[in-house]
Order: structure tokens, then sequence, then C-alpha cells
């Protein structure tokens, strides 16, 4: 008898941004394979007897490696159980989903995803930071920040972003963040651009431009959301 997986996103960490849906899976979970970012708090109201598994990535320390994620996702499914992958924002802005849902169908393991709101908008919402707005600008530009810009590993175009006018917006983005602001000097955008380095889930928000973020924003720690462009200075007119 073969289960099921679901692989919600949770959004960014108040549990009343999660779904409808992904409420009613949550609660009808025999195993909840849960993420460090996702909203924990929900779990207290599982039934005693769900299996639940910390799964959670921090940086640089990895609970169980992605394959070993995935392996256990298809071993409790194939066992014939509901399995939800509670997952923190999107499962497929830089959350694996794409990772997992792939594994599914290669096991033929049923499964669903369920979209979650990702921080990359909720997070600058919270703060009063639209990321798009009529007369400002018309796009919006989602990128990770893990690898460094001048690294092999970042696959990012900092050359076009820095090019546009469009609002940027970096996940995973703090470790790098001056090297990340000076590299988007470097490529064009102004010095004096606004950023703004939001965290705790917008309850603290540094206000600096690209010429000045990396000292204003020392201290503050992952996770949190990096805002570049002049929507950034909306915050001040929706300040109440």
């Amino acid at each position: 008898m073969t289960g099921h997986v679901a692989i919600v996103g949770g959004g960014p960490g108040d549990p009343g941004l999660l779904t409808l849906r992904g409420f009613d899976l949550l609660k009808q979970a025999d195993v909840v394979l849960v993420d460090r970012l996702a909203p924990r708090s929900l779990l207290d109201a599982l039934r005693p007897d769900v299996e639940i598994v910390d799964v959670g990535k921090e940086p640089h320390r990895h609970r169980r490696s992605q394959r070993e994620i995935e392996a256990l996702m298809l071993d409790r499914a194939r066992r014939g159980l509901r399995v939800v992958r509670l997952k923190g924002g999107d499962p497929y802005v830089f959350g694996r989903g794409g990772e997992e849902a792939i594994a599914c169908a290669a096991a033929g393991v049923p499964y669903e995803v369920v979209p979650g709101v990702t921080s990359a908008i909720a997070v600058p919402a919270a703060a009063g930071i639209p990321v798009t707005q009529r007369g400002v600008t018309q796009e919006v530009t989602i990128v990770s920040g893990h690898a460094h810009p001048d690294s092999p590993e970042s696959t990012v175009d900092w050359d076009r972003l820095a090019a546009g006018t469009g609002t940027i917006v970096v996940l995973m983005g703090v470790t790098h963040l001056a090297a990340l602001a000076a590299r988007l000097v470097r490529g064009g955008r102004r010095g004096s651009t606004p950023v703004a380095v939001v965290a705790d889930s917008g309850a603290r928000v540094v206000v600096a431009t690209l010429d000045t973020v990396g000292c204003a924003a020392e201290g503050i720690e992952p996770p949190a959301v990096v805002v570049v462009g002049d929507v950034v200075a909306l915050r001040d007119l929706m300040a109440s």
C-alpha cells in the first residue's frame, strides 16, 4: 500500500499565513517532516501519535542531507502513511521542493505541492515595503545570495540586475551582504539606492543605501530578507 506526500509551503513563519489546504493536510498527517523556519507552533495541535521528524537546516549545520530527507519521506509513504513535508515559505522558492517532487515522481509515490506565502514578498510587506508600486517599478527579481557574488557557485547575473531599475529581493544574503552591495554598485546601480534588511519577520528593519548597508546591518543574523530599490523609500509614506 502506498501513502501520499504533501509538500506544503508553511509561509513566512506566522501560522496564520499557512493556507487552508496546507492546514487540512497537516491535521490529517501521520508523519510530518518539518523545516527550521516552518510554523512549528502548529505541531502542538496534531494528534499525539503523529511522527514528527525535525529535518531543519541551519547555516553550516544540517541534521540530515537532502537525500536522507527524501529517502525518509518516500519510506513513510511506501508504508501507506500520509506524509507532510512542512517547509518554510514556498516550496518552489529556494525551498528544494522541486527536488522532492522529482523524487516522489521517480519513485511512483503520489504527491501534491501546496504553495506557501514566500518570505520574499511577505517579509518586506510586514516591514511596510511593497516590492512593486505603480509609478516606481514594474518588476521584481528574487535571487539567492547564498554564494558570494564573485564565486563560481553563484549563477546570478549580477551585471544584468545592476543595470536595471527594478526591485531586487535577496534571500540568504546576510553573510555576503557587503559584497553583494558592492557588486551591484560596481555593475552600475547607484550607491545611493535604498536598501532595507528585514529580520524577525519584519520586527527589525535596517534601512540604508548600497554604499552604507554593509556597515549599517552589521550584527543582523540570518534569516533576513534584503530589499534593494526605490520601493524601500515608500516605507516612510506607509508608516502610521
